[in-house]
């Protein structure tokens, strides 16, 4: 058993003599733009992509070393999910949601005991996160819920019935919203990370969606039982407030701006090839692609602008949680997907009827599909809703450093 151990040991240790980035790219280009298309097509989670990033341990990457991870920071992280994007927004999207997952433990489970074995073990084992936080009746309001948990002796028990779960049926736990007990507010909430043995579910509903088909966040009845301690210790509003409100809108926001990379790299390309045809002429598109790059790269400055500030307030818990933080982040959420799906539309129009149809080299109807769910996943007239009633009570801040 002791050599065992210490070839697995050697083993981790030569994957992660290359970097992140190395390994992340090396699964991008050799298993999920190769497999995107089927992906996409058959609406099938990319699991030669996971089972790809398990081996190149990428799952583990923002856990602290200390709990056998890399450490990795949001800025990091935000390039890892880039790279993925490129090459297939599913993986992305599962990939991202993951790790929005991780960043909830990291700094909200760092205090207790249960939560630092679990961080051990997402690391050894590579263990995909899932995500339950919709339910019937609430729709996708992250921050009400119906269902309750209810401890009992140190052990609680749960029933949710999400509308839907990401990738319900290949994650190997689930973090799940609910109130904090029966006789709780619906705002009230709590968090509980579930391990795979602890949970049963039974699908209610499938996923066959326009866009994001690999994620199969299918609905489920949701039952889980377990130790107390898989209930996260602070309630479900500083967690959101303080860590899973930033790496959401961060990490989706990366994925778009990786989406839309791509999109514009492919209208580069034909734009390219024409003038190659016809040195003398000057494309149509290429004034387009000028004016598309320019947008994509507004997105890119506010996505760095949104990690740095992220970076420099992440010790304090009071600018986490303040209005003028809040608003900053929502806003980038809106503007994000709003400009990706501004980028691809121009990318559509300069690629014309080659990106329009699905099997050329210029096609970005999938990105065009993928892009279609930014507005939409927690609905952008929610957010601004939120962010117009947070704006009454807060005064916009104009200057260039907080």
């Amino acid at each position: 058993m002791t050599y065992a151990l210490e070839t697995l040991d050697s083993a981790v240790e030569a994957v992660q003599q290359e970097s992140p980035m190395v390994r992340m790219r090396r699964v991008a280009e050799n298993i999920a733009a190769k497999t995107a298309t089927k992906v996409d097509r058959d609406g099938i989670f990319p699991i030669d992509t996971f089972q790809a990033l398990k081996k190149e341990r990428l799952l583990g990457v923002a856990i602290p070393v200390e709990f056998g991870g890399e450490g990795l920071d949001m800025m990091a992280i935000s390039n890892l999910i880039i790279e993925l994007a490129q090459a297939c927004g599913s993986s992305a999207m599962i990939y991202a949601m993951h790790q929005i997952k991780v960043a909830a433990i990291v700094s909200h489970g760092i205090k207790t005991e249960w939560y630092h074995a679990f961080m051990r073990r997402i690391c050894d084992e590579q263990l995909l996160m899932g995500s339950a936080t919709t339910e019937a009746g609430i729709g996708g309001d992250l921050r009400n819920s119906t269902c309750a948990v209810e401890v009992t002796d140190g052990r609680y028990r749960m029933t949710k019935e999400a509308t839907c779960i990401s990738y319900g049926d290949y994650c190997d736990a689930i973090l799940a919203t609910c109130r904090r007990s029966p006789q709780s507010a619906s705002s009230d909430q709590v968090m509980i990370a579930v391990p795979k043995e602890h949970y049963t579910l039974e699908k209610t509903s499938d996923w066959d969606t326009m866009g994001m088909r690999g994620t199969c966040s299918n609905g489920y009845i949701l039952k889980c039982e377990g130790d107390a301690e898989e209930v996260f210790p602070q309630p479900f509003s500083e967690i959101a407030a303080q860590s899973m409100l930033a790496a959401t809108h961060i990490y989706w926001s990366a994925i778009w701006f990786g989406i839309a990379s791509d999109a514009i790299r492919r209208a580069q390309a034909f734009v390219k090839a024409s003038v190659k045809r016809n040195p003398t002429f000057t494309p149509p598109g290429a004034l387009r692609l000028a004016d598309a790059v320019a947008r994509l790269q507004e997105l890119k400055g506010n996505l760095i602008s949104a990690i740095r500030h992220n970076e420099a307030v992440v010790e304090n818990e009071d600018a986490l949680s303040s209005m003028h933080y809040a608003t900053e982040i929502n806003t980038l959420k809106v503007s994000s997907s709003n400009t990706a799906n501004e980028v691809v539309r121009m990318a559509l129009l300069i690629t014309g009827i080659a990106g329009y149809k699905n099997h050329t080299p210029f096609s970005v109807a999938r990105h065009y599909r993928d892009l279609a769910s930014g507005p939409i996943m927690i609905n952008n007239d929610r957010v601004s809703s939120n962010t117009a009633t947070l704006l009454l009570m807060s005064r916009f801040n104009a200057q260039l450093e907080a």
